[in-house]
């Protein structure tokens, strides 16, 4: 026997079902620990050219796969601690 709230407390819980399903959705966001150069830049608040300088200067770590470079999340988080005052 359905009541007059059944509507409601359908939608309500309809929406309470999205709200978790973008959460969920959200938290399994895959993101990557390496960076290519432009991104490691935007990461650091930084160009492209500072950071091959950086790189360059032997201040930030690389990974190179070929001729690809690419930079350590970590590594970046490490020389913006290291670098604060």
């Amino acid at each position: 026997m359905q009541t007059p709230l059944d509507p409601l407390v359908d939608a309500i819980a309809e929406r309470v079902a999205a709200r978790v399903r973008a959460e969920l959705s959200a938290r399994t966001a895959v993101v990557p620990v390496l960076l290519n150069v432009k991104d490691a830049g935007v990461y650091l608040g930084r160009t492209e050219q500072a950071v091959q300088h950086l790189i360059f200067q032997k201040e930030l770590p690389v990974v190179r796969v070929g001729r690809r470079v690419h930079l350590d999340r970590r590594d970046l988080d490490a020389w913006i601690e290291k670098n604060k005052y």
